[in-house]
């Protein structure tokens, strides 16, 4: 945290050059222009991949925009929440959090712990069996949906909002894709998985696990049936080492590796562990490897790569034989470039991993047997911008396993011709597989990303499966791709909604009670950036940080249970109030205060809502500018008589 970011000023001395022309209007005290309230999309949402009201519901629980009579902030935060994301305890868990990083908040102090806020409500949730918005009204439409990842389960749970009938293809026993088979089961717990799972099963979504599509069921043979497919088939295979002995036996995939620890065959590792890469599978590896340790006297049969190939499994017995493995991860690039989240590299560093920045594997050593005893690798320069080999620096690295986390695609055994050519999907805009108008497709099969990136391609495919259905051609996306707040709607809920407009011509419509005055919505095409939020109104507010298991290098050995510990209400509560309502009204009355005019009032309480808190006597505003000078969260602009 820095605090030489506080000082923030509108103005500062010395600044003499003039505005833009058309903003330069200033005749005296006073221009022809008046103040309008302007709703743009915070950075925050405009950086997650699913796209939530990030801020509506950080701004729910801070307790400025307020539930309706009788309903729990938390239950109308998890309402919130879940239009967009029907995992939030989960993703509160795992999710990078690329929302952060966009915060504005960056600029005064430290982001808002989003994570953590979500996390709350996501487990409040659970705890207290709160359900997903119902099923719509049935439409007489089914939709197979291929895979139960997060794309498929997430699209299942839109659709069904929207009445149409969903079958869940799944070639596994369980459902969750990824979300339990890519990530190390104490990151998502299982009962936390499941009951985030049940949910969405809960609005009538049929599933039927062990069928393969392309093997078990035909896909034509699916599109015969159904009116629609979606295809969430994840990309769950993982990508060879390409160098000379990356074949070897005990060579492996980051996701084979994944899989088989998740599905309790996998009990320990070997005693040296090379992970090749730099992103979050391969983090989750080594922290694996590191938990699981190694057998001394192992069998042939129980070497860590045949129970990963499904030839054997581990016996529990052997568990309680296990010493710790020395884990390293060898990423080709420096360590500050590496794309895992930043928080799981600190967690595998202080667990006693140890990582080799900037270092490209050139071969792997094979003993006469064919198995991997050490890995080749150079030292690589990367100054210049792009990979330069230093001469001269070879070496060799001993392991007795190597686990390539470098790439994933899909297994397309079955639908061949949906393969691009590199194990992916092709889509157009609205994640319709190209030339097939009754196939839709979202999550890693397009491109392995972020679990809230499948999230995000769940929701704009079901859009447009429902507008396929319908027999309309979908309609082009916003440039702002999100679920956005919408005043209407909350006029609607508090009982304040516009009456019916009688479509006979008016005069006076200033105060006329059919329309909303005074507000314009952008959220669909403007991002609000931190320059036009007034930075200064804010005070330093350290993150409240959530609590972590003293996990290190000496007692990671058989450590399964949760690394982070979740917020009490009050920390929840706390930690939303930092945010700063980026684009949207939180109510704090500074423009009402600074109005030299007093042309800027509240509006009565029971006229008032969320985005309608303040509004403008134009009769006494004489456009001096300053409410919008000292609005802290840029939600007004000097636009009203242009």
């Amino acid at each position: 945290m820095n605090e030489k970011l506080l000082t923030k000023r509108r103005y500062k001395d010395g600044d003499r050059e003039h505005l833009p022309w058309q903003e330069e209007i200033f005749d005296a005290d006073h221009t022809y222009k008046c103040p309008t309230y302007v709703h743009r999309t915070p950075p925050c949402q405009g950086s997650c991949p699913s796209g939530e009201d990030i801020r509506g519901w950080l701004n729910i629980v801070r307790g400025i925009e307020k539930p309706p009579e009788g309903v729990e902030w938390q239950k109308y935060a998890f309402e919130r929440v879940v239009e967009a994301n029907p995992f939030p305890a989960i993703m509160g868990r795992v999710c990078p959090a690329p929302c952060e990083d966009g915060c504005n908040r960056n600029e005064v102090d430290d982001r808002v712990g989003i994570n953590s806020v979500e996390q709350f409500i996501g487990d409040y949730a659970l705890e207290h069996g709160l359900k997903l918005h119902p099923a719509g009204e049935d439409t007489g439409k089914k939709v197979a949906i291929i895979g139960s990842g997060p794309a498929g389960l997430a699209c299942a749970y839109q659709l069904r909002r929207m009445g149409h009938a969903c079958t869940i293809f799944e070639e596994h026993e369980e459902l969750g894709g990824m979300m339990r088979y890519g990530i190390p089961g104490y990151r998502t717990p299982r009962e936390v998985l499941d009951g985030e799972i049940q949910r969405i099963l809960d609005l009538g979504v049929e599933v039927r696990n062990n069928t393969k599509i392309g093997v078990d069921v035909s896909l034509e043979d699916l599109r015969n049936e159904f009116d629609a497919v979606y295809l969430g088939l994840g990309a769950q295979s993982g990508t060879a080492l390409p160098v000379p002995g990356g074949d070897a036996s005990n060579c492996i995939s980051g996701i084979a590796f994944l899989e088989a620890f998740n599905d309790g065959r996998l009990k320990h590792s070997a005693k040296k562990v090379l992970v090749i890469g730099g992103g979050d599978t391969a983090m989750d590896v080594a922290a694996v490897a590191r938990r699981l340790g190694h057998i001394t006297n192992v069998r042939e049969d129980d070497r860590p790569e045949y129970v990963v190939l499904g030839h054997t499994a581990h016996d529990v017995a052997s568990v309680a034989k296990r010493e710790g493995a020395e884990v390293t991860i060898v990423y080709r690039r420096p360590v500050d470039k590496m794309p895992a989240a930043k928080m799981e590299i600190e967690h595998v560093t202080q667990e006693g991993v140890q990582i080799m920045a900037s270092l490209a594997p050139v071969e792997v050593i094979l003993d006469e047997n064919g198995r991997a005893t050490a890995l080749r690798v150079v030292e690589v320069d990367w100054a210049s911008g792009k990979m330069e080999i230093i001469e001269g620096s070879e070496r060799d690295i001993e392991c007795d396993l190597i686990v390539a986390a470098i790439g994933q695609k899909c297994n397309f055994t079955g639908m061949e011709d949906l393969d691009n050519g590199w194990g992916l999907i092709d889509a157009d805009p609205f994640y319709r597989v190209k030339e097939e108008k009754d196939m839709f497709v979202g999550g890693d099969v397009l491109k392995p990303h972020l679990l809230t990136t499948a999230i995000g391609h769940a929701s704009v495919a079901a859009e447009g499966i429902d507008k396929f259905l319908k027999g309309e051609e979908p309609s082009r996306r916003p440039k702002v791709d999100s679920h956005h707040f919408s005043l209407l709607s909350k006029l609607r809920e508090t009982d304040l909604a516009p009456t019916e407009y009688d479509h006979v011509q008016q005069t006076g419509t200033d105060t006329a009670d059919f329309a909303i005055h005074n507000y314009e919505d952008r959220s669909f095409a403007e991002i609000v950036p931190a320059d036009e939020l007034f930075l200064g109104y804010f005070s330093y507010d350290a993150r409240r940080l959530r609590g972590e298991s003293d996990v290190n290098a000496e007692n990671v050995l058989g450590f399964f249970g949760e690394r982070i510990k979740g917020l009490s209400p009050e920390q929840a509560r706390e930690e939303a109030d930092r945010c700063m309502s980026c684009g949207m009204c939180f109510e704090c009355d500074t423009c009402v205060i600074y109005c030299p005019q007093d042309a800027i009032f509240r509006v009565k309480k029971s006229e008032a809502t969320m985005g309608r808190y303040v509004d403008t006597d134009y009769g006494k505003c004489i456009g001096c500018h300053i409410c919008e000078d000292v609005c802290p969260s840029g939600y007004i602009k000097m636009g009203l008589g242009e």
